[in-house]
């Protein structure tokens, strides 16, 4: 499937690395001119300097998006430099691993901002600019955690993914006769320097190993996905969530899965 951005302007938060930067590599090379949106600008500009290098558009511009006026500062300074926005993308995210019981209320607040509250803000802003484009995209990254399953010490992680999921249903529904649509994507295990950071090597192969497809994902098979339903092919898609996870949520029990294979093989 041939999908043209050309000449939309797409705003991609967290994406200075990770799934984020993968989402701004997909986009410009498919014609968007992408707005990295990114806490931390030295990684931000890496990303707009590799877009650049393949010969897409991009632009920093550092946010925090835990914060509202900077996600309204956002919105106003990506109008100002293009115009219009015709796709927002909101991807950053943070996951402090806290026990329900150690559980301090900063993280509870930085999670719930970054990761729930964010949405709202985001789409309040950006509502007046996507009524102004032919058609209008609105694109969360939320998590098969929460939604389809759960770890310890991830329960503030899985309610503001869950929560955002509710979201992107009531968001579709108030917006759908505007011609903006409102889509999730749910990744499962996606190699990122987030996961590495939580698990070693010994731990990404025995995770691997409990994936029915036998791999961990890549940033890219996120990008693509949304790529697709922010393109005019996806037009009829709105309100839904898609799992990305190699099939990892299937099975009944890793042991049967380990057994089955075995077996198999």
């Amino acid at each position: 499937m041939n999908i043209d951005l050309t000449g939309k302007v797409a705003i991609i938060t967290g994406a200075g690395q990770g799934i984020g930067e993968g989402l701004a590599y997909t986009f410009s090379a498919a014609g968007a001119k992408v707005v990295v949106a990114t806490r931390t600008a030295a990684n931000g500009q890496e990303t707009v300097n590799n877009v650049q290098q393949a010969g897409g558009e991009a632009v920093l511009i550092q946010c925090d998006v835990g914060h509202r006026q900077q996600v309204d500062e956002l919105i106003e300074k990506t109008v100002e430099l293009y115009g219009r926005i015709d796709i927002v993308i909101h991807n950053a995210a943070v996951y402090p691993m806290q026990s329900i019981e150690t559980l301090s209320d900063e993280q509870l607040d930085m999670t719930l901002s970054v990761n729930l509250k964010a949405a709202f803000w985001l789409t309040q802003a950006a509502l007046p600019f996507l009524r102004q484009v032919p058609f209008g995209r609105i694109i969360f990254t939320s998590s098969v955690t929460g939604p389809r399953v759960v770890m310890p010490e991830t329960a503030h992680y899985a309610a503001s993914k869950s929560g955002l999921n509710g979201f992107i249903r009531t968001a579709a529904v108030e917006f759908a006769r505007e011609n903006i649509t409102v889509n999730g994507v749910e990744p499962g295990y996606i190699l990122t320097p987030a996961m590495g950071a939580l698990v070693d090597e010994q731990g990404l192969r025995e995770m691997a190993s409990q994936i029915p497809l036998g791999h961990l994902g890549a940033p890219a098979d996120i990008a693509h996905t949304m790529l697709f339903l922010a393109s005019e092919q996806a037009a009829y898609i709105t309100g839904q969530t898609i799992a990305v996870d190699g099939g990892s949520t299937l099975p009944e029990s890793p042991v049967l899965l380990d057994q089955f294979y075995s077996s198999n093989a």
